[in-house]
């Protein structure tokens, strides 16, 4: 296994509409055993292949306590949405920043497993939340968008100037 390079807001890569996986082979698999390996190391609850610069429809998410009910998601599809919930999101793709953003609160979502078998997922609450802004990578959007553009430009320039301090 091996941790991944996650891509930073603004990169431009991020915005890249994700493609079906066609097929659920053993590259697979290994790329959703390095993308938890990689969510769990951030440490984070969510990743989408989409984070770290391959446009697939690939998503893994832990929302437990103890960080050991890993979830996979291959070409997830949102097919039923009800009741609306305003929590504070953070993302691995936008260190440091967590804003207030309004999603539905209970979700139904039809995905493929690691082994390619199709199966049906109720969520609510926080894990309805990750599944949609997970979702919402694979669609080239970054949480961040939902605020209003000046709170969008302040994000940018705190992250450029937090990059400069760095290097």
């Amino acid at each position: 296994m091996a941790i991944l390079k996650i891509l930073q807001y603004p990169d431009e890569r991020l915005h890249t509409v994700a493609k079906s996986v066609q097929t659920v082979t053993d590259d697979t698999r290994k790329l959703v055993r390095d993308m938890a390996e990689t969510m769990y190391a951030a440490p984070g609850i969510g990743l989408a292949a989409t984070q770290v610069d391959v446009h697939e429809r690939i998503i893994v998410l832990d929302t437990s306590e103890m960080h050991d009910q890993l979830t996979v998601l291959i070409n997830p599809e949102l097919i039923a949405s009800s009741g609306e919930c305003e929590r504070e999101e953070g993302c691995l793709s936008v260190p440091g920043i967590y804003e207030h953003v309004r999603r539905a609160e209970r979700i139904t979502v039809r995905a493929l497993n690691e082994q390619g078998e199709m199966f049906t997922l109720e969520a609510e609450d926080l894990l309805a939340v990750c599944i949609q802004h997970e979702m919402d990578h694979l669609l080239g959007k970054v949480f961040v968008e939902y605020l209003s553009p000046l709170k969008q430009s302040r994000i940018r320039s705190k992250l450029k100037k937090r990059r400069r301090e760095i290097l």
